[in-house]
């Protein structure tokens, strides 16, 4: 009769203090499970300091070794073991007379509107009560009035799926109310309709030059570009890929070799996933002096070995984008404004990279820059869907916008925070 569905996903903590969690899953395999195991992990902000990967196609067998950012307080395990069974496969429902209920696949979006005073900080600090409540921010618009008031529009949505009932906006409200204070002036919470939808697409554009920036798929080592890297951070160009088509009969091995970073084995999961590439096995090493070691045993959709020169080629120039330049950080002005803009490729299911606001407000606050304004919305090139966040910061004594060095650094400090660095 199969595992028990508790069976599915095991979490054990650390014996000791520092101590990683090992979390296990044991379920019916399907296409892309790895890629929405890493996601969730990520979106509870640990971190995978080790894996392996197994399946023969019908059965997966996943041990990932995870521990928390030296920021986060407090892990909802059980929350998280109830997020990864949602996305395994029940090995049970094949001797089901009828068919069993799935959830939803477009959850609920509810649109949070605050109204308060503004301060340093605020929109990160209240980034962090939505993270801790695994409420997802889909789309996000805040705005600066003159009165020193800021007005925000939160569009999320309830990873628990519980945000209709009372108990569940009680907390919320409670939650919020402990880091707006008595600078709250109001607070609602409301779903939305199919009549109200367009409330949360924002039309946004981006000028040629900008986009080429962005979205373009070689770092920049010019200087004079906002996306320049500093000194120290060139070693992440010195990614290594080798592709072995004869160790194994009937799969094609990489070896990979490149910078430890957060969301690291994600971004391979998403990779393959988007590519339609099967992983039977996969070893994720431990970090050492910075670097990890990927060994991956991949087939083609069809069940073949990938033996084109060609294809492999491809296939290795690819994972070094995803691995690389998963974000793109750009500093530009648009008439008297100075923004920041932040990018991330959207998977082709359509889901966005999770704690790329979280991680942004985090590293402004640190920097005692303010945000006037910032807004959230999707943008499509040639080949793929991005998620932009676009920030428009206030002028700082200690990061002055018009300073070529200190704009370097603001986008210094914002990409090693997104990276894990």
């Amino acid at each position: 009769m199969g595992v028990p569905c508790d069976d599915l996903v095991i979490i054990k903590n650390g014996n000791k203090e520092g101590e990683a969690t090992v979390i296990t899953v044991n379920c019916p395999d399907k296409t892309g499970l790895g890629c929405d195991l890493c996601k969730i992990i990520l979106e509870f902000g640990l971190c995978i300091t080790k894996g392996d990967v197994s399946t023969d196609g019908r059965w997966c067998y996943v041990v990932l070794w995870v521990v928390p950012h030296p920021s986060l307080s407090n892990v909802r395990w059980e929350n998280l073991k109830e997020r990864l069974l949602s996305v395994c496969p029940s090995c049970l429902s094949p001797f089901f007379l009828y068919p069993q209920p799935s959830r939803s696949t477009t959850p609920t979006v509810y649109l949070l509107k605050f109204c308060c005073l503004d301060r340093k900080g605020l929109l990160h600090d209240v980034t962090h009560v939505l993270c801790e409540l695994e409420l997802l921010i889909q789309r996000v618009k805040v705005m600066t009035t003159p009165d020193d008031k800021v007005l925000d529009l939160f569009f999320i949505t309830d990873c628990m799926e519980l945000l209709h009932t009372k108990e569940r906006q009680d907390e919320t409200f409670k939650k919020l109310q402990s880091v707006l204070g008595e600078s709250c002036i109001s607070c609602e919470l409301k779903s939305l309709g199919p009549e109200n939808e367009a409330l949360q697409h924002g039309i946004a554009a981006l000028s040629p030059e900008v986009a080429d920036e962005l979205f373009g798929y070689e770092l920049s080592e010019k200087e004079s570009r906002s996306q320049a890297l500093s000194a120290d951070l060139t070693k992440v160009k010195k990614t290594t890929i080798v592709v072995d088509d004869y160790l194994s009969p009937s799969h094609t091995l990489l070896q990979i070799h490149c910078v430890d970073q957060k969301g690291l084995l994600y971004d391979i999961m998403r990779m393959s996933k988007d590519c339609d590439i099967k992983i039977a096995h996969g070893r994720f090493s431990s970090s050492i002096k910075g670097y990890r070691d990927v060994d991956l045993f991949i087939q083609q959709n069809d069940g073949k070995k990938i033996s084109d020169p060609e294809k492999q080629s491809a296939l290795c120039a690819r994972l070094k984008v995803e691995m690389l330049h998963p974000l793109r950080v750009v500093i530009t002005h648009r008439g008297p404004d100075t923004e920041l803009l932040v990018a991330n490729p959207v998977e082709a299911s359509g889901k966005g990279r999770p704690r790329v606001f979280y991680d942004v407000t985090l590293a402004l606050k640190v920097l005692g820059i303010c945000i006037f304004s910032a807004e959230i919305w999707r943008h499509t090139t040639s080949d793929r869907q991005w998620e932009v966040y676009r920030f428009r910061l206030e002028e700082s004594r200690a990061f002055p916008l018009d300073n070529s060095r200190a704009r370097d650094q603001i986008v210094d400090r914002v990409r090693r925070t997104l990276m894990g660095w």
